[in-house]
């Protein structure tokens, strides 16, 4: 997706809709989902919505400032390396206290987990999207989850360790493609479909620098295409800053990525995140 005239609009509508992503894509503008995590250990912003109160203001708030989609997970995934394995009762328990008060603020809800167990729960309290940041490779029943309830899902590049020596985008789409196979032999819809090339996971800074330089390379799946650069360890590596002083670097690479063909953007900073692609929409159109 190009940056386009229309820059504003909100999704609105029946989240529940059968063809919700097909409706939310046809805005006619990048699509923008607010990260939630609702742990005690994130990378991102040190558990500072683990509490059910700040984390439900924290969701209320990225939707007043323009998220179209709110992603929530209570498991860190840490992808640097140093996440806890969380049990799935104990994920759900978390999850129970925000996700159905999220659910009734009007955006889509994704469930933001690799067990199968947790989203069939989630789905069941009002998600409708799930993202898997294995890519339906890790829970084998998942894919069959996601196809029984015919919602979309996301699918994300993981590696168990980064290696420096590989092609990272022959890995991207070699891994896409064994996903996409999981997918189709399940019955997931193709047009049910978007593709996350994992910034970060299983990737030296250089591979997500080049993952993000590339993504364009993608757009031969023929699949909605979502990058979620935001705080990236990678941003670091280039000019240094702790997590929550990555702003900028999250911006640079959220807008390029864009450019080179991201349909939705995950991020944490949801209202510099949307002003961004809209100041960058309103000069491209000027051209």
């Amino acid at each position: 997706m190009t940056l386009v005239r229309q820059a504003a609009g909100h999704p609105g509508g029946d989240t529940n809709s059968p063809d919700l992503l097909a409706r939310l894509l046809t805005l006619g503008r990048p699509l923008v989902m607010g990260v939630l995590n609702v742990t005690p250990d994130s990378f991102s912003d040190g558990g500072h919505f683990f509490d059910p109160a700040a984390a439900l203001k924290r969701a209320r708030r990225m939707v007043a400032d323009g998220a179209d989609i709110l992603d929530i997970g209570a498991e860190s995934t840490r992808p640097y390396g140093g996440a806890v394995a969380v049990p799935s009762a104990e994920e759900i328990g978390r999850l129970a206290r925000v996700l159905p008060g999220a659910v009734g603020l009007g955006v889509p809800v994704s469930i933001d987990t690799m067990k199968t167990s947790v989203a069939e729960w989630a789905l069941a309290a009002g998600a409708v999207v799930v993202n898997d940041i294995w890519g339906l490779q890790r829970d084998s029943e998942l894919a069959r989850v996601v196809a029984q309830r015919a919602v979309p899902v996301i699918i994300t590049h993981n590696r168990e360790t980064a290696d420096p020596s590989i092609d990272i985008m022959t890995d991207i789409a070699a891994f896409f493609s064994r996903s996409l196979d999981i997918a189709a032999c399940a019955g997931i819809a193709r047009q049910k479909i978007v593709l996350d090339p994992g910034i970060g996971f299983g990737k030296t800074a250089e591979q997500s620098i080049t993952a993000i330089a590339r993504i364009g390379e993608l757009k031969s799946f023929g699949l909605p295409l979502l990058v979620g650069a935001s705080r990236k360890r990678f941003i670091d590596k280039v000019s240094p800053a702790p997590p929550d002083q990555r702003l900028g670097g999250s911006i640079a690479a959220h807008v390029l990525a864009v450019l080179g063909g991201a349909a939705i953007i995950r991020t944490h900073d949801v209202p510099e995140t949307v002003q961004a692609l809209r100041v960058a929409a309103a000069i491209r159109n000027a051209l």
